[in-house]
C-alpha cells in the first residue's frame, strides 16, 4: 500500500512532555528521511495562554479544554478537506495518553504508540504500578483505556507493555481486526562515549573531581523509579567502595534527603538537576556504573542511553528491563539492597566490566532510528 502522507498527532505545549515531544520529532525526521510525506498537528494553546504549564490547578483545567474541546472540533473540521480524505492518508497519535483523539480521526487509516499502561492500572487499582491516581485521573485513565483498546493499529514501545495492554484490553473486541505489533524505541537523541578529557569541564560543573568514582542514577523522584534502593545498596556496599552516588534530574526530594542523611551518607551524594544533553552524555560516559533499580517503566531509555555512552549497566529483574538490556545488563531485585550491592561488587572486576560495556554496545544496535522507522512504515504499509 503506498503512503501520501502521515499525519502526525504530538502533544499538548504546556504539558511540558519532553520525551513525548522528543519521540514525536524523531518519527517526524525519521519519515522525512525515508521520502514519506509528514505532517506534526499539535492541540493549539487557546484557553490556557499565558501560562507557563499545565500540571496543577486552573491551568490544568484550562488545558483541558483546549486538549479535549478545542483540538478534537479543529481535528473534526480539517479532515472535512478532501485532502485528508483519501484513503491513502494516514494519521498516528504518538503518545497513547491522547487516545481519546482517536474518536475524532477516522478508525481505518489511524493508529497510535503505547508507550506504557502504568497510569491506567494504577487508576484501575494495580498497586505494582506505582502510578496512584486522584478521582478525576481514574476517569480519565479509563477513558483513555477505552479509546486504546479500540485503535486498529497501534505500536507498543516493549512486549511487556504489549502484553499489559491486551491483558487490560475490553473483552470481546476482535483481535483480529486490529494490527498491532511491537515497535522498540530508538535513540531520541545521539548517545555515544566522550572522552575522558571532554568529560571534564562538564564533571567540574557538576563539582565532581577527574579522580572521583561515582555510580549514575537517572530519573525522577517519583516513587517507581525506586532512588532509596541506589542510597541502600551504597550502604551494604560498606567499606568494600568508597565513591559517590550522582542522581541526575529532579532534585532531591525531602524523604530521600533524610534517608541519605540517617545512612550518613551526606558527604557522598550528589545532585544535578536537570542536566542538558551534553552534561547528561558526560555523566554516562564517566561513571563507573549506571543503576537503574525501577519497579515499572515501559521502556526504560535510560538503560539504553547508558550502554550507548559505554556505561555498564545494573538494572531491575522487573520487566521491561530484561527485555530492553536483552542480556546485556546484570539484573537484580529492585527490593534487595544486597542483590544491588553484588552485582556493583561484580562490576568492578575489569574483565566483568569490560564484557558488559562491549555486549551493551551491541545492544544498543537493536534500537537504530532506522529499525523503528521501518517498521513504523509497516505499521501503515501492509
Amino acid at each position: 500500500m503506498e503512503i501520501d502522507q502521515i499525519i502526525l498527532i504530538g502533544n499538548y505545549p504546556l504539558d511540558r512532555q519532553e520525551s513525548m515531544t522528543k519521540y514525536a520529532t524523531n518519527l517526524h525526521h525519521g519519515l522525512i528521511s525515508e521520502n514519506i510525506p509528514v505532517k506534526l498537528w499539535k492541540p493549539p494553546v487557546f484557553f490556557a495562554k499565558g501560562r507557563i504549564s499545565t500540571t496543577t490547578g486552573l491551568s490544568k483545567w484550562l488545558g483541558y479544554l483546549d486538549k479535549w474541546i478545542i483540538f478534537p472540533t479543529l481535528l473534526k473540521l480539517r479532515l472535512l478537506k478532501p485532502k485528508y480524505r483519501r484513503k491513502n492518508v494516514f494519521f498516528h497519535v504518538c503518545d497513547h495518553s491522547n487516545a481519546p483523539y482517536l474518536a475524532s480521526l477516522p478508525a481505518s487509516r489511524s493508529g497510535i504508540t503505547c508507550h506504557d499502561v502504568l497510569a491506567i492500572r494504577g487508576a484501575l487499582g494495580f498497586a505494582d504500578a506505582y502510578c496512584p491516581a486522584s478521582k478525576t485521573g481514574i476517569i480519565l485513565q479509563k477513558w483513555i483505556l477505552k479509546n486504546l483498546t479500540h485503535a486498529k493499529r497501534l505500536a507498543s514501545v516493549s512486549q511487556f507493555t504489549m502484553n499489559q495492554l491486551t491483558t487490560l484490553a475490553v473483552n470481546g473486541h476482535r483481535q483480529s481486526e486490529k494490527k498491532w505489533k511491537v515497535v522498540h524505541n530508538s535513540f531520541n537523541a545521539p548517545f555515544k562515549p566522550m572522552d575522558k578529557a571532554e568529560c571534564l569541564p562538564f564533571l567540574e560543573r557538576c563539582k565532581i573531581s577527574p579522580d572521583q568514582s561515582y555510580i549514575l542514577h537517572v530519573g525522577s523522584s517519583l516513587p517507581r523509579k525506586n532512588r532509596k534502593m541506589v542510597v541502600d545498596m551504597i550502604d551494604a556496599i560498606d567499606t568494600r567502595w568508597d565513591g559517590f552516588i550522582c542522581f541526575a534530574g529532579q532534585p532531591i526530594d525531602q524523604a530521600l534527603a533524610s534517608h541519605i542523611e540517617k545512612l550518613g551518607l551526606k558527604d557522598r551524594v550528589i545532585s544535578v538537576v536537570k542536566p542538558d544533553h551534553q552534561m547528561l552524555v558526560a555523566l554516562y560516559s564517566a561513571c563507573e556504573a549506571f543503576v537503574f533499580p525501577s519497579f515499572s517503566e515501559g521502556f526504560g531509555w535510560p538503560l539504553i542511553e547508558a550502554q550507548a555512552c559505554g556505561a555498564p549497566v545494573i538494572a531491575s529483574n522487573i520487566e521491561p528491563m530484561p527485555e530492553i538490556s536483552n542480556g546485556t545488563a546484570l539484573h537484580a531485585d529492585p527490593y534487595n539492597k544486597d542483590a544491588f550491592a553484588d552485582a556493583f561488587l561484580q562490576l568492578l572486576q575489569p574483565t566483568v566490566r569490560e564484557r558488559m560495556i562491549q555486549q551493551g554496545f551491541e545492544n544498543c544496535k537493536r534500537f537504530d532510528n532506522k529499525l523503528l522507522i521501518k517498521k513504523f512504515i509497516n505499521l501503515y504499509q501492509e
